[in-house]
């Protein structure tokens, strides 16, 4: 079977692009004739990929116009901005269209049998695929409320190795990659000064803090204790927050390294699987009540060699 769902134009940092743009499906042209066969009409269709696609891709190059983000992949939108509740509304729209898309490529017009090395990792991890079907078609239908459930391989295990394989669900636009997990505050009284010197300068509040008041104008020593030590007025020039205590704020060491940028206990896991609980995907179809109808239909049109393609089990024997 060709595998064509790596044509998705958010991944590739190779390619050019002049804005977002609603990305190819591998069954794409399939699916806008007839729709997704016993899942989806065209006409439910067009509403939860074509139209609902577009309009994320449309706010999303309202909100980046003519900034470094305008060829940003939305992943990587995900990861700068989930932190970020300045950035709220990019975020959401940029995780919207990430995962909607992702959503939309592990789907196929027929049954796909699952390959056996993902079968045999779902048993270790579920003890078999009726495990997984149940569980998972159990989270989404409780869920209250938009969002969506994944099928998530863990690259840190625990208590058992062999169960590499996991559930999550996320709601509305929530992310499950481990940069998104919480954002961080923008502010950290550990590291930023808030009372009644918020409005001094640096060499301001230096002298204040060494009883010089009115001495030493321009005493190199003040300027340095102030810019190292002090936060003063944030829209002087010099006034830069560089302590590095605390955990949240974005003067902290978490917040300066990439690395650290991972919620206490979150795991890193890589996305292999996803169902929109969103009621604009079934609704049209299925009515109200009808979502566990619409989660049986939708587990007989799983891609599973996408699946299989993503998680990289038994590669070596390929």
């Amino acid at each position: 079977m060709s595998l064509n769902y790596g044509k998705c134009l958010y991944a590739p940092k190779t390619q050019r692009r002049r804005k977002h743009e609603v990305p190819l499906l591998t069954h794409g042209p399939t699916f806008e004739r007839v729709g997704v066969p016993d899942l989806l009409s065209p006409d439910a269709y067009q509403t939860a990929w074509t139209q609902y696609q577009q309009f994320l891709v449309d706010k999303l190059n309202r909100l980046t116009a003519q900034t470094k983000e305008e060829n940003t992949p939305t992943k990587d939108l995900v990861l700068q901005y989930a932190r970020d509740p300045n950035h709220a509304a990019l975020f959401n729209y940029a995780s919207a269209a990430h995962n909607n898309h992702l959503f939309f490529t592990t789907l196929a017009p027929e049954s796909i049998n699952v390959p056996r090395p993902l079968l045999a990792q779902i048993d270790a991890s579920f003890s078999s695929l009726a495990s997984l079907r149940s569980h998972f078609l159990a989270t989404a239908d409780s869920m209250f409320g938009p969002g969506y459930v994944w099928l998530v391989k863990r690259n840190q295990y625990t208590m058992n190795e062999s169960m590499k394989l996991s559930i999550l669900a996320t709601y509305n636009a929530g992310s499950p990659y481990p940069g998104a997990h919480f954002r961080l505050q923008s502010l950290d009284m550990n590291t930023a000064n808030t009372g009644v010197t918020a409005d001094m300068s640096p060499i301001a509040y230096a002298r204040m803090m060494k009883g010089e008041e009115g001495t030493y104008p321009n005493d190199e020593r003040l300027r340095l204790y102030a810019t190292g030590m002090g936060t003063g007025n944030p829209n002087a020039p010099s006034a830069v927050n560089k302590g590095t205590a605390g955990s949240f704020g974005p003067y902290s060491n978490a917040g300066q390294n990439p690395s650290q940028r991972r919620a206490p206990g979150g795991a890193l896991v890589e996305l292999l699987l996803v169902v929109s609980t969103w009621e604009h995907v079934w609704l049209k179809d299925y009515g109200f009540g009808g979502k566990r109808k619409f989660l049986e239909a939708w587990w007989d049109k799983i891609d599973w060699e996408v699946v299989y393609a993503r998680s990289g089990f038994g590669k070596e024997k390929r």
